[in-house]
C-alpha cells in the first residue's frame, strides 16, 4: 500500500464518512488505517497448493468483536450470502479445530473456520459497520472488487493488434533502438559511416546465416531502392528488434572496446537469436516473404483512423 498521507486520507474518508468528525482523519489515525491493511494481509495464511486464507478468529479479533458467538452470527450471514450468490460455502468457509493454550502447558480444541478472500469480504458486508475496522474493511474490499471488475472489463475489451498496426509499432521501435545501438556502437569505437555499415552488416549476417544486406534482398525479390527493413513482417521486425537491443546492451555492459570486437559482438548476437528461433522451431528469417512497405501500411492506418473519428464526430 502508498504511504502517501493523501491516500490515507481519502481511504479514510471513504471508509469512514461522516461516522466521525474531521478530526478524526488525522496523521495517527491514518497509520492506523494502513496498518489495518498490512494487519489483514500478515495474518493470511497458505496451503500445500499456496492457496491463501484466513482464520475467522484472526479476523474476529480484527474486526474488534470480544465474543466469538457474535461473531458466528456474522459468520451464518455471511455463509448464506454465499449461497444465494451461488457459490458452494465449503469452498470458502472450512470449518477447523484450532489449539488455544490455557497456560501451564494446557490446551484445548476450539471452533474455527478456514477462510477465502471472498469470505473475508462477505464477512466485513455483514458485520457491524459502526465499528471502525470493520467499516475500512467494507470499503477496502469494495476498492479492491471494484478494480477486478475494471480489470476483467478491460481483459474482455481488449482487441489483439492486426498484422499491419504490430509492423507500424515494431518498425517504429526498431528506428529508435537502432539509434541506441548506433550510439553504443560509437562508444566503442565504431565511428566512420563505412565502420557503421559493416557494423550492421555483421548483424544481419548472423541473423540470417551469413547474408548481407544485398543478399536479403535478392532472396526476398527486393529491389535495391526498397529498404529490408520496412518490408519486414511483424515477426521478422520482433527478431531483428532482439538483435539490436541485445547488442547495444551487450556492447554496454561488458564495455566491449575496438571495431573488430564490436562487430565480433554484433555478429553473436544476431546468430544466438536465430538459434533460438530454430530451437523454437520457427521459419529463418530469411525465407519469410516480403511484406507491403510499412510506409504505405501507416498511411493507411492513419486514413482509417481519421475516417473513423470523422463518423464517431
Amino acid at each position: 500500500m502508498s504511504d502517501d498521507p493523501e491516500h490515507s486520507r481519502k481511504l479514510a474518508t471513504l471508509a469512514f464518512g461522516e461516522a466521525h468528525p474531521p478530526a478524526f482523519i488525522s496523521a495517527e489515525s491514518d497509520a492506523t488505517i494502513e496498518g489495518l491493511i498490512r494487519e489483514f494481509e500478515a495474518r493470511a495464511q497458505v496451503d500445500d497448493e499456496g492457496n491463501e486464507y484466513w482464520f475467522a478468529r484472526d479476523l474476529q479479533t480484527l474486526f474488534e468483536y470480544s465474543k466469538w458467538d457474535n461473531f458466528l452470527t456474522v459468520l451464518a450471514r455471511a455463509k448464506e450470502a454465499c449461497e444465494q450468490a451461488g457459490h458452494n460455502c465449503d469452498d470458502h468457509f472450512a470449518g477447523v479445530g484450532k489449539m488455544i493454550s490455557l497456560g501451564k502447558g494446557a490446551e484445548r480444541s476450539v471452533e474455527d473456520f478456514a477462510l477465502s478472500r471472498y469470505a473475508c469480504y462477505l464477512i466485513a458486508q455483514n458485520a457491524d459497520a459502526r465499528k471502525r475496522p470493520v467499516a475500512f474493511a467494507q470499503t477496502y474490499f469494495a476498492i479492491q472488487t471494484r478494480r477486478q471488475e475494471i480489470a476483467d472489463q478491460e481483459a474482455q475489451e481488449y482487441v489483439p493488434l492486426s498484422e499491419d498496426e504490430r509492423r507500424v509499432l515494431l518498425r517504429d521501435e526498431i528506428k529508435t533502438h537502432n539509434k541506441h545501438l548506433a550510439s553504443a556502437a560509437k562508444n566503442a569505437g565504431v565511428r566512420e559511416g563505412l565502420d557503421f555499415a559493416i557494423f550492421q552488416t555483421e548483424g544481419y549476417k548472423g541473423l540470417y546465416g551469413g547474408l548481407d544486406v544485398p543478399g536479403i534482398r535478392r532472396r526476398k525479390g527486393l529491389k535495391a531502392s526498397q529498404p529490408i527493413l520496412d518490408h519486414m513482417g511483424s515477426t521478422e521486425l520482433a527478431a531483428n528488434l532482439f538483435r539490436a537491443t541485445q547488442t547495444e546492451e551487450k556492447l554496454r555492459r561488458e564495455g566491449i572496446q575496438g571495431k573488430l570486437a564490436a562487430n565480433r559482438a554484433h555478429y553473436e548476437v544476431g546468430a544466438k537469436v536465430r538459434q533460438t528461433i530454430k530451437d523454437l522451431g520457427g521459419q529463418m528469417p530469411e525465407h519469410l516473404p516480403a511484406a507491403e512497405d510499412v510506409k504505405k501500411v501507416g498511411r493507411r492506418l492513419q486514413r482509417a483512423i481519421k475516417n473513423a473519428a470523422k463518423r464517431i464526430g
